[in-house]
């Protein structure tokens, strides 16, 4: 009888009140857990969107660290640590500024023959629309470069000022490759040190963890670095060898900008070739510029079946469905600058997931973060 009154009365509340169900319970209870989560995204999303220049002078210094570094272990076989650093960022940097003044040189003794190439193609361009099959009227083209004209004459303004907002954040961008040069050496040189320090001050049971998983994220991060140099590197040399032999103008500052665009995947090396395909089109006529805009499949096919399953599968295993997500939210939320980091920082966040995921082994990683 005393056990049937208990029962009863803890029936008895229930069924006054509105029972919750058990999912809805569990659902409040992610749900809640979901939005902390996100708030703690966003605020941290606010955070480096403020501090943006150090961000980006940080992410580049890790760049620059993950590709010199092997050099550098290299050459302290022979030289003292503190010059191998700076033999190979100071000889790194030498050896890009003298391609970059290269390549300003060229198109400084090119601009004028150039220009009058450009001049010639538009007119081959007008005629070769006018004629079959597109049958453009003389009146429809004309009337499109009195637009341009127009636009710019009532722009002209806003295209001063953008200019000169274009001049504030070069300084902006002198600053963040000068602090990625001044970080990228120490952490070239005692990268190590900055880590060990950094474990020491975690309590004593957040150490491991925190081991793991720096030493998959600089596996990840250091493999796609590496991975996306060479494969840059690939795509702009087939690039630069198929524009000189098309004697396509500027091929060199092509190869370049090639070989830039391709740390932006899917997206950059197709815009980059699109920008060579307009000068082919303008100095060299319809047929050059339909070979050219022919190598933006050949080189996109040789990329993603021949280039990433080869250099990138083992640094980096993500689907191109995941790939394509991530530049443009990228792209989205940071533009340039978010579309190229957004699949290094998907690559490492799914390497430190899978790494805690994993039972802790006795295995030694013979890198460590830097």
């Amino acid at each position: 009888m005393a056990v049937a009154r208990r029962a009863a009365t803890a029936v008895r509340p229930a069924e006054d009140g509105v029972t919750v169900s058990h999912g809805l319970k569990v659902g409040a209870a992610y749900g809640w857990r979901l939005l902390v989560l996100g708030a703690a995204v966003y605020a941290g999303f606010v955070l480096l969107g403020r501090l943006q220049l150090v961000a980006v002078a940080l992410f580049l210094a890790l760049v620059v660290t993950s590709v010199l570094r092997p050099l550098a272990d290299l050459l302290a076989r022979w030289l003292p640590r503190a010059l191998a650093v700076v033999v190979s960022v100071v000889g790194s940097l030498l050896v890009l500024l003298g391609l970059l003044a290269l390549v300003g040189e060229l198109v400084a003794s090119e601009w004028g023959q150039l220009g009058q190439e450009f001049s010639g193609g538009v007119g081959r361009i007008e005629r070769w629309l006018q004629g079959p099959p597109f049958h453009v009227s003389p009146a429809v083209t004309s009337n499109l470069q009195d637009k341009v004209n127009s636009f710019v004459s009532q722009h002209r303004s806003v295209l001063i000022s953008s200019a000169v907002s274009g001049a504030g954040r070069l300084v902006e961008v002198l600053t963040a490759g000068v602090l990625a040069l001044f970080c990228s050496l120490f952490f070239v040189h005692s990268g190590d040190r900055f880590w060990s320090w950094f474990q020491e001050l975690l309590p004593q049971r957040a150490r491991d963890p925190f081991s793991r998983a720096g030493r998959a994220a600089w596996r990840t991060f250091a493999g796609y670095t590496r991975g996306i140099v060479i494969v840059a590197a690939s795509n702009a040399v087939l690039v630069g060898v198929a524009l000189f032999v098309l004697r396509v103008p500027l091929a060199l500052p092509l190869t370049m900008l090639e070989f830039f665009a391709a740390f932006i995947p899917l997206v950059g090396s197709p815009i980059a070739l699109g920008v060579a395909t307009v000068v082919a089109l303008a100095s060299r006529g319809p047929a050059i510029a339909i070979v050219v805009l022919a190598l933006i499949v050949i080189i996109g096919q040789i990329e993603g079946h021949v280039l990433h399953p080869l250099v990138m599968s083992w640094a980096v295993q993500l689907h191109p469905v995941i790939v394509a997500v991530s530049v443009i939210a990228g792209a989205i939320l940071a533009g340039v600058v978010g579309a190229v980091v957004a699949v290094p920082m998907v690559s490492v966040a799914w390497a430190v997931h899978g790494e805690l995921r994993t039972p802790p082994t006795a295995q030694k990683h013979p890198r460590t973060p830097p």
